[in-house]
């Protein structure tokens, strides 16, 4: 059996290009006991997997040269070898790599129904974003039912859910966006307060017009003058989630905010968040989660393109704002 992947072969300098990766075909190694084999039918496209190309210290170890792309993946077991964690025709969600197959002993990977919710959202509301979402607005930024939220990012995977969950605990949510069609799909499909985009109108005078008295919580996902911007309107114990600089990324000096003095007079916290810190408590989330979608309260949109090969071009996606939602990778036709 062939599989083919997307290897990892030099780091990038700013936005990487199609040499970053190589796509290889090998023969599928034999399992070891304890192993089993997952068909790979979709891939998470995340922005967090730009920095994991970085050799730089973070949160998490760059992939390594000559290694598979790591990404969160969902498929189905279609072999195992010996006593294993999971059975063969199990539905299963973990860190599967960019490939068609992925071997493992069980470590990073859980048991997902698909009669319940679509495989995609497994890897996207059910899935890291949707942790990261929850997590985010709720412990880093301890969201009360009278706070102003301002989200940046607003139409992505993590910014929407966002936005949702604090509309559903009461909270005032304006979004930011880029482009009328983002911000109608927010305010008109989401339920956020309002949306500005930043690619047709002042950032500054949409936070101004949307949030008179200020904001209580501003949800980070892309750095930069947003940030700078959203630092202005801070009211008096307002938090800042950053949980990521998509803006910044790709840049080899990154720009930090000018307005910091902002947190010293409103007393305000910026702290950054990571979702692996809360793995201890998913299955909470993902109980919340999978709750408020039965209940028609959580909406999602995935945005698919077919094919491993398409990797690259799909992943900068990601960069250029071409998306909406949820960026997946399908990896296999889901006709089982």
């Amino acid at each position: 059996m062939k599989n083919k992947a997307q290897i990892v072969i030099k780091r990038p300098e700013g936005l990487p290009d199609k040499s970053t990766w190589e796509l290889v075909e090998n023969e599928v190694p034999e399992l070891k006991p304890g192993e089993f084999l997952v068909e790979n039918h979709f891939i998470s496209l995340d922005p967090a997997m730009r920095g994991w190309l970085n050799s730089s210290r973070s949160y998490i170890p760059p992939v390594e040269l000559n290694a598979v792309m790591r990404s969160g993946s969902v498929g189905k077991v279609i072999k195992a070898e010996g006593d294993t964690k999971f059975n063969v025709g199990d539905f299963v969600s973990g860190w599967g790599g960019v490939q068609q197959y992925s071997i493992s002993n069980g470590e990073g990977f859980f048991k997902v129904d698909p009669n319940k919710a679509p495989l995609t959202q497994y890897i996207g509301t059910l899935g890291m974003p949707g942790m990261t979402a929850y997590f985010g607005i709720l412990e880093v930024g301890k969201l009360k039912a009278d706070d102003v939220v301002l989200v940046s990012g607003a139409a992505g995977a993590v910014g929407s859910i966002v936005g949702q969950i604090a509309k559903l605990k009461g909270a005032t949510v304006i979004g930011i966006a880029g482009g009328k069609e983002k911000c109608d799909y927010i305010t008109k499909e989401l339920g956020f307060d309002g949306a500005i985009d930043y690619k047709n109108e002042s950032v500054f005078k949409g936070i101004k017009t949307h949030c008179p008295e200020g904001i209580d919580i501003y949800f980070d996902n892309v750095g930069g003058e947003i940030l700078d911007n959203a630092m202005i309107f801070l009211r008096r114990n307002a938090r800042i989630v950053i949980c990521g600089a998509i803006s910044q990324y790709n840049n080899s000096v990154v720009e930090g905010p000018k307005n910091y003095m902002s947190l010293l007079v409103n007393r305000a916290s910026m702290q950054g968040m990571v979702v692996f810190d809360y793995a201890h408590k998913y299955s909470e989330a993902v109980s919340d989660l999978a709750t408020w979608i039965i209940e028609g309260k959580l909406k999602s949109k995935e945005d698919v393109y077919d094919g491993i090969e398409n990797f690259h071009d799909t992943f900068l996606r990601l960069f250029s704002g071409d998306k909406m939602g949820k960026l997946v990778l399908k990896v296999k036709e889901t006709n089982d």
